[in-house]
Formats: C-alpha cells, sequence, structure tokens
C-alpha cells in the first residue's frame, strides 16, 4: 500500500528517546499533523509525561513505555504494546542515544566499557527496534524508518571517539537496511551537528554551552545553531514525505561539516 507524500494522519509512529529534545519536538509535530504517537523514554518519565500530555492537547492519541532500547526484549515489548494499542506501526524514528564527553586526545579516558555500553544504545539498540518493527511493517505493505545520526559519524569528531564511531557504525547500519528492507521499508538517517537544548548544557554546564552556541553561530555558514524543532523537521520529512528516498544521510548542521572540525570535544 503506497502513502501519498505527507499524508500521515492516523500513522502510528514510535519514537525512542521521545521524552526529550529532537524526540519530543518530532512527537508534537506528528500530532499536529494527526499522527498516532507512542512515546519511549528510559529515565526522563515526567519529560515523556510532559510530552504526551503536549500532544494530547493537539488532539492526538499517544502511549508512553518505559524501555532500554539496549535491551531486546524491551524493544519487543515496546512494539508489542503498540501494534495491542493500534494494531499497525508506520513509523519508528531511532532517537534513543547516550555518549560521554571526553576529549578526543585522552585515549586513557575511553574504555572497552564505555565503547560497548555506547554502541549498545546508539547501534544495537536502533537495531533491535528496526528488527521489531520490519515484521509488521512487511506484512501491512510499507513503512518508514529514520535513525538519528550525527555529523560525528561523517567526521569523526564530536563528544568522543567512541560516539563518533558508534554514528559511523549507525549510518553503514542505515543503508545496509535500506538495501533489505525494500521495497516495503524506506531507511533513512538525520546527521545533525550540534543541538541547542539540555543535551548539551547537562554535559558543558551553562558557560560551556553559551560559549558552544556563540561559537556555531559565528563560524557554521548558516550562522545558526540548530534547534531540536530544525532536526524534527528533517527527520520528519525523510519518515513521511520522501516516498522516493531510502538509504540516505541527511546531514542537518547548518553547514558546518563545509568549514572544517566544528564540534570537537575539549
Amino acid at each position: 500500500m503506497k502513502v501519498k507524500a505527507g499524508e500521515i494522519r492516523d500513522w502510528v509512529v514510535i519514537i525512542t528517546g521521545g521524552g526529550t529534545g529532537v524526540g519530543a519536538a518530532a512527537a508534537l509535530m506528528l500530532a499536529e499533523q494527526g499522527a498516532r504517537i507512542t512515546i519511549n523514554y528510559s529515565r526522563s518519565v515526567n519529560e515523556a509525561e510532559d510530552t504526551a500530555k503536549a500532544c494530547q492537547d493537539l488532539g492526538a492519541e499517544t502511549l508512553i513505555c518505559q524501555g532500554d532500547v539496549s535491551q531486546d526484549a524491551d524493544c519487543r515489548r515496546i512494539v508489542a504494546e503498540t501494534m495491542d494499542k493500534w494494531g499497525r506501526v508506520d513509523g519508528l524514528m531511532n532517537n534513543a542515544g547516550t555518549t560521554q564527553l571526553v576529549a578526543d586526545n585522552n585515549l586513557d579516558s575511553l574504555t572497552a566499557e564505555d565503547f560497548l555500553h555506547i554502541y549498545s544504545v546508539n547501534v544495537v539498540g536502533a537495531y533491535q527496534m528496526t528488527r521489531a518493527v520490519a515484521g509488521h511493517m512487511k506484512a501491512q505493505g510499507r513503512g518508514s524508518i529514520v535513525n538519528t545520526s550525527s555529523i560525528a559519524g561523517v567526521m569523526g569528531i564530536g563528544s568522543s571517539i567512541a560516539y563518533a564511531a558508534s554514528k559511523g557504525a549507525m549510518n553503514t547500519m542505515t543503508i545496509s537496511l535500506a538495501r533489505e528492507l525494500a521495497p516495503e521499508i524506506r531507511v533513512n538517517a538525520i546527521a545533525p551537528g550540534f543541538i541547542t537544548g539540555r543535551w548539551w548544557l547537562d554535559k558543558l554546564g551553562q558557560e560551556g554551552y553559551e560559549k558552544m552556541v556563540t561559537h556555531i553561530e559565528k563560524t557554521s555558514p548558516l550562522n545558526h545553531a540548530g534547534t531540536p524543532e530544525d532536526m524534527a523537521e528533517a527527520a520528519l520529512f525523510l519518515l513521511t514525505a520522501s516516498v522516493n528516498i531510502t538509504g540516505e544521510i541527511l546531514i542537518t548542521d547548518g553547514g558546518a561539516h563545509l568549514s572544517g572540525a566544528p564540534l570537537i570535544a575539549r
């Protein structure tokens, strides 16, 4: 069953890490267009509940599911609860992610355990969620998946080497899955640069965060520090409107990748 670009009223979309940041912004945009949304969270229960309430105020049906995407049982349960409620799943946004802020030249501060934890969420989690929805999407004849990657996976920069490596893996996984799940399921990714909001604020502190925002605004070609809404808009284009696009990594960093290495953990 084909869908015309942008026709998503009554779609069912699962968003992992949907309580905050880009995930929350995407949930609200979907709600405005009449979609039904499963909001997954790992720890941010209050934020997930607030996002669900905001979606409901826009007239959208919502489901809140706690779960750690690094655990396959949780991934399968999130999808099962979605299917039990609505009987189908049309879209998946693999947005849950984690990192550790470590300067790239500080090799001794990243352990094997750090790599495995970051990979377990950023790569394995996205794979497990995709696997959990794929059969349902295939059976209904359509589906769309968008992964939240990072410019780190393209340029080898970011909050840590482990994080950049995980996003590089996500990018190649996106291409592999797009090839294997076609024609029923499209798989794409966005690759944001710096994103304003709590994620970086918590890691850099107020002073460091403000310096980073100023730096991005001065050095990126568009003189703009990306917002969660900017990234959500790009993600929803790939999720719902780009019916002839699959296997693509869309860089959404205001052009910062054009000017060298704008986002390095120091």
